[in-house]
This record gives C-alpha cells, sequence and structure tokens, in this order.
C-alpha cells in the first residue's frame, strides 16, 4: 500500500491548526426533522470528531427564511437557537473535534412559495417561479449572512463556511445565466461578483480573525451560461483578496445534465477543474466530489491539485475513516459506493438521510454501544448482504457466529451487481465484508449447502436465515424456449446474448441489464470517457464547462424493455440517480414499452400486445428481469421440525433487490440478539 504521509500531515488554516488534511464536508441530513433533533445531530457530529477527521463542516443553515431548502428546513439567524447548536458545538469539541457552519441560501432552488434570486427565472427542478430581489433586500439579504455568521461563532462554532456553489443563490448572482439584473449587482461579471464578495469582507469583519472563513466556489458550472474557467479563477482570487482563509470547491449545479457525484463519475474526475482554483490563490484549496478512498485524497494532495480532500457521503459510510488512515487499517474502511440510495434519494424525497453500507449514519442514538450482555452462538445461513452483515454487526457485540454459504464465493446479488457498468464500487463494499469477518474471526464454511438436520445438531442459540431470492419466471406460453435467459446468466456471463434483446421487467434489474448490454464500462472509470460521453470540457475553456454533447449514440445491440405498468419506465428508480442512466439508455437507442401484456415466446421472437394491438417483436433473447421470490426452503424445513429462526433480507422480502433494506434489518436484528 502506498504511503499515506500528505493527507495525515497537519495544516495551518487562518490561525487554527487542523490535524491532518481530512474534512467531512456538508451534507444535508434532515435529521432536525425527527425526534430528539438536536440530540440526533450531537451524535452524528460527534462520532466522525471521534473518528479523527480533521474538520467538520455542517449541513447548510439559511440567513433567513425565503432562503431553507424547503419549508421548515435549517434556518439560524435567532439568538433563541444558541442552545441547540451549543449542544452540537460542545459534543464535537468534547470528542476532539471541529466544527464549521456553513449557511446556505437555496435561492430559486428553495421549495417555497416565496423563494427569491437574482432574476425571476425558474429553475428546471422547482415548481416555483422565483421573486425578483430589490436592490434593497439584495443588501438586506447580505446581513443575514452577516448576522448568522456572528450567531455561529457565538454558539461555539470554529468558523462558517459560505456557500456559493451547487446553483444556490450566491452562484445564482455569479452566473450570466440566472442573473439578469441590471443594478450594482448585475451587468458586468465583476458588478456579479458584488455580492458574494461583499458578505465575504462583511463577515470577516465581523466574526475577526480567530474563526475560520470559507467560501464554496463553482470550479465547474455544467451549465451553459456558468462562468469560464478563467473567471472562476478569477473570482477565486477576488475571493481570497476579500478575506477567506480557505476555499471549498463544489461541481456542477443542481439541475445540471452532467453527473457529479453517482458512481457512473469516475473517482477524482473534477481535479483539473480544482487545480485551476488552485492555482490561482496562495490560500488552501479543498478538492470535493467522488474522493472516497484515501488514496485517491492522498493523490490529489501529493500532485498539488488541493490542500485537502472533503468527503460527505464516505463520512456517512464509515466515521472512522480518519482513524483508520491513521493507524494502518485501511482495509477496514467501510468504502461509500456512491449508490446514493440511502442518502441524496431519501434527501431529495423529504426523507432523513442514512446510508446503504452503515445503518447507523444518522441513527448512533438508536444503537447501543459495547459488547452485548451475554455471547452467543449463532449461525447465518446465507453470504449475500444480509448475511454478511448480520454476521459482522453480531460479533461486533461478542456473538461467536458461523456463516453458511452454498457458493464457493461471498456477495450473493453483489456479485451480479458489481459486473454492471457504473457499479465497479460494489468490489469495495465486497472487500470489506471480506475483511471484517476475517478480523472479527467469524468461522465461514463456504460451498456447503446446509439443510435443517446440519443446524440442529450444531448446538446453536440462535439461527438467521439470509438464504436471498430466487428469480420470479412468469407465467407466458413459451417461457421454456431456447431465447429465454434469466438475469443471472446474463449478469454471470454463462450465456452469450445476441444482437436483438427483448427485457421483460423494468425494475433496477430490468435497467441494469439493459446497461451491462449497452453501456460502456470505462465511462465510470476514466475521465476521458467521463468527459467524452457527457459533453465536459475539463478546463472550462467555454463558458458552463460544455463541450458538445456526445453521449454514445449507437451500440452493437438492438434492446426493447418492456413492463406490465402502464408508466414510464424507471418512473421507481432513485431521484438523483436514475435521470442518469435512463439518459445513456435513451442514447444508446434503448426502446422501453410501458402497459405490455405478454402472450408468448416462439421461434418468431416475444409475442406482446399494448392496448389491444398484438405485435411480434423478433429477437435472438428474451431476458426475464420479471422479479423474484423468497428462497425460504430451509427456513420451512425448520418450521416443520419446530423451530422458528431469524429471517432476513431476500428471504423475508423478495420485493426488488433492495440491498438498503437488507443491511439495515440485518444490523438491527444483530444489535437485537441478547
Amino acid at each position: 500500500m502506498a504511503a499515506l504521509n500528505r493527507i495525515l500531515t497537519p495544516l495551518t488554516v487562518g490561525t487554527t491548526q487542523l490535524p491532518n488534511r481530512m474534512v467531512m464536508g456538508a451534507m444535508h441530513t434532515r435529521l432536525e426533522t425527527l425526534d430528539r433533533p438536536h440530540e440526533r445531530l450531537a451524535a452524528f457530529y460527534a462520532a466522525r470528531a471521534e473518528g479523527e477527521i480533521g474538520l467538520i463542516l455542517s449541513g447548510g443553515y439559511s440567513p433567513n427564511p425565503e432562503g431553507v431548502m424547503e419549508n421548515g428546513g435549517p434556518l439560524f439567524n435567532s439568538a433563541t437557537q444558541l442552545d441547540e447548536h451549543r449542544a452540537v458545538t460542545e459534543a464535537v469539541h468534547q470528542a476532539g473535534g471541529r466544527i464549521i457552519l456553513q449557511i446556505l441560501h437555496a435561492g430559486r432552488y428553495a421549495k417555497v412559495e416565496n423563494c427569491v434570486a437574482p432574476s425571476p427565472i425558474k429553475a428546471r427542478i422547482n415548481t416555483y417561479v422565483p421573486r425578483e430581489l430589490t436592490t434593497q433586500e439584495v443588501w438586506r439579504t447580505l446581513e443575514d449572512f452577516v448576522n448568522t455568521a456572528a450567531l455561529a461563532i457565538e454558539a461555539g462554532y470554529d468558523g462558517v463556511e459560505i456557500m456559493g456553489s451547487e446553483g444556490y443563490l450566491l452562484n445564482e448572482f455569479t452566473a450570466a445565466l440566472t442573473n439578469h439584473r441590471e443594478d450594482e449587482f448585475g451587468g458586468s461579471f465583476d458588478a456579479r461578483l458584488r455580492l458574494p464578495l461583499e458578505i465575504i469582507r462583511a463577515v470577516r469583519q465581523r466574526i475577526g480573525k480567530g474563526a475560520i472563513l470559507i467560501y464554496r466556489i463553482s470550479s465547474i458550472d455544467l451549465m451553459e451560461g456558468g462562468m469560464s474557467g478563467t473567471e472562476i479563477a478569477n473570482f477565486a482570487g477576488q475571493v481570497e483578496s476579500a478575506g477567506a482563509d480557505l476555499i471549498n470547491t463544489g461541481v456542477g449545479w443542481h439541475e445540471s445534465a452532467v453527473p457529479t457525484i453517482g458512481a457512473t463519475v469516475p473517482r477524482a474526475v473534477w481535479r483539473e477543474s480544482i487545480r485551476n482554483v488552485k492555482r490561482a490563490v496562495s490560500i488552501p484549496v479543498m478538492a470535493s466530489n467522488r474522493i472516497n478512498t484515501p488514496e485517491i485524497a492522498e493523490a490529489l494532495i501529493t500532485s498539488g491539485d488541493a490542500d485537502l480532500v472533503s468527503m460527505a457521503r464516505p463520512l456517512l459510510a464509515d466515521p472512522d475513516f480518519a482513524k483508520k488512515v491513521r493507524l494502518g487499517t485501511t482495509d477496514e474502511i467501510n468504502t461509500c459506493i456512491a449508490c446514493n440510495q440511502a442518502c441524496l434519494d431519501r434527501i431529495f424525497t423529504e426523507r432523513t438521510a442514512t446510508c446503504l453500507v452503515n445503518p447507523r449514519a444518522g441513527r448512533e442514538i438508536e444503537f447501543p454501544k459495547g459488547p452485548a450482555p451475554v455471547s452467543k452462538r449463532v449461525a447465518v445461513v446465507g453470504g449475500g448482504p444480509s448475511g454478511m452483515a448480520f454476521a459482522i454487526n453480531a460479533s461486533e457485540r461478542g456473538h461467536r457466529v458461523t456463516l453458511f454459504e452454498a457458493d464457493t464465493q461471498l456477495g450473493g446479488q453483489l456479485n451480479l451487481a458489481k459486473a454492471v457498468p457504473g457499479k465497479a464500487e460494489f468490489h469495495e463494499m465486497l472487500r470489506y465484508f471480506r475483511v471484517r469477518l476475517d478480523r472479527l474471526n467469524v468461522t465461514l464454511n463456504l460451498g456447503k449447502t446446509v439443510n435443517a438436520d446440519d443446524l440442529l445438531s450444531g448446538d446453536f442459540d440462535e439461527v438467521v436465515i439470509a438464504t436471498g431470492v430466487k428469480p420470479r419466471i412468469p407465467d407466458i406460453a413459451g417461457i421454456d424456449h431456447s431465447k429465454v435467459v434469466s438475469y443471472v446468466d446474463v449478469l454471470k456471463g454463462t450465456v452469450e446474448i445476441g444482437s436483438r434483446v427483448a427485457i421483460i421487467g423494468a425494475g433496477g434489474i430490468g435497467f441494469d441489464v439493459a446497461e451491462f448490454l449497452v453501456g460502456d464500462a470505462e465511462e465510470s472509470l476514466l475521465a476521458e470517457a467521463f468527459f467524452r460521453a457527457w459533453g465536459v470540457d475539463p478546463e472550462s475553456e467555454r463558458a458552463g464547462g460544455l463541450s458538445p454533447d456526445n453521449l454514445h449514440t449507437s451500440t452493437a445491440r438492438a434492446v426493447c424493455m418492456f413492463q406490465r405498468k402502464a408508466e414510464p419506465l424507471g418512473k421507481r428508480l432513485g431521484k438523483s440517480t436514475g435521470w442518469i442512466l435512463k439518459a445513456k439508455l435513451r442514447k444508446a437507442h434503448v426502446q422501453m414499452i410501458p402497459g405490455a401484456h405478454y402472450t408468448a415466446i416462439d421461434d418468431d421472437g416475444l409475442h406482446y400486445s399494448v392496448d389491444g394491438n398484438a405485435k411480434v417483436l423478433p429477437v435472438d433473447h428474451v431476458i426475464l428481469c420479471s422479479g423474484q421470490i423468497a428462497n425460504r426452503d430451509l427456513f420451512e424445513q425448520l418450521q416443520a421440525r419446530g423451530v422458528t429462526p431469524r429471517l432476513i433480507g431476500g428471504a423475508d422480502v423478495a420485493s426488488e433487490l433492495d440491498a438498503l433494506r437488507a443491511i439495515d434489518q440485518a444490523t438491527r436484528l444483530a444489535v437485537a440478539i441478547v
């Protein structure tokens, strides 16, 4: 393993020395919407401080009511709120950490009727048209930022971050796309920069030089009409002159048609835009977006492209990330797989954030710490996500666990998922599971199919069934035709698929199979392939950093997806990533047919009807992605013998392949067994 010296090196920001170069980036959690919100937030951030992260950036707090993300969203504008914030800062400081309050005005992204913006231009991702701020209101907004900054310092925060990226209010002022004003805050390039620069100066004067002042700049807008790389570098220099101690880099706007943080985005792919900012200033610069391993972080700093790295979702996945780097146990880091299922997808659908690979994230007060009162002998059958998660968590509680898996390798459905382009991060998930199982001395029995007699004779105190799912076979005439194959065979690579394909079923598995058939694996791994596919100019010579759209328009296969429901295909895909997959498949000319009734499969192909109109699609293969059924054979054997084992994962609920639910359920069961 390469040395990780630079990310462990202390760095002075302003007058504060940080113990290392690893930062927890700001992230909305919506924990304030749950019961005991301040206790939850304190425990959440304190866990990351205990994990030795060098600096924590809080989720964004609006400086005034019209700037909140949504009705009831985080707002910090009154001294009456000081105590609730002190609960957080004191918990972090007691754990040895440092925490910054992010001040975020959502601008035209605010999902509130009275949202405001530099100009009355509606965002593509919001139903509300913003009201244009008057000149007087712009000056009042500046004072609101200053007021919140002062309150933050009084509440014990170590500084503030002013959010000027991702298409929020201050970013809207800097871009010609959204700033059509004719007063002193619009028109020329310098006038568009005036508000954020005035805010930085005023905040610096109010909070003094002892507190850290960070400005988050958009290093590349990824929007037509956004700033060019030259303009961004110019702006960065003015941010430094205005009084910022540190520049954090954001990437893209939330409404950009280019993905920026999903697993389909290569790791550290935005380094060129970050380098552009770094070269323009002498103060430290922080890199962000798709940095999820210590090695990537180390490379960014060693190259001189950045001085620190911001990791938000990776600190959901593993709060002890920095501590494990220091201890040299990086193979035990629970790596963020950039799935967005439990964090961003939940936030964008008005739910609270957690993490697929770490269900404790945001739920710290719900899980007991320390060993179970009694150590039990536990058998878990099934080495997929739920079985492995249960085994790890039960072992950490002090139970003696034996895991049985019929296959010769662990992973279950994860071994299928990792074959899909854009899902290579699942290799990291499997690595973490394997390492932890080994370090915890879980007894593994691979390649062994167990029966009820084996378990009953094993003298186990508890038996947990995590045997997963089996593909559901639909009742269609000709379903046993040689053209018909299961998604399992396709993703395992055990069949050679022809050039004309029908996919029956358009849930997550159906879309994964379509991407497997027409996608480009290099696009999520190599920067050049990603930029070419999504039309990005990483050096931002053109305004917004966009180049002509070159997303793939041809494929060797003709693929047609079908579903029974008469609704758009992919409607239930993840909010933050589903659009990416649908865009890629559209450009690959994948047909999508809703409301289909299947009548037969024969030598001529797939016979079906839509709205009563009979059709036939000539195909080489019909791939079944028509759901799953729970594999409960062993469970039923045990029940017949008078034993009722615990049931988790797909063996419990088979609808879709929900690793999020499976791992959460397994983790909660593991800590419940006493």
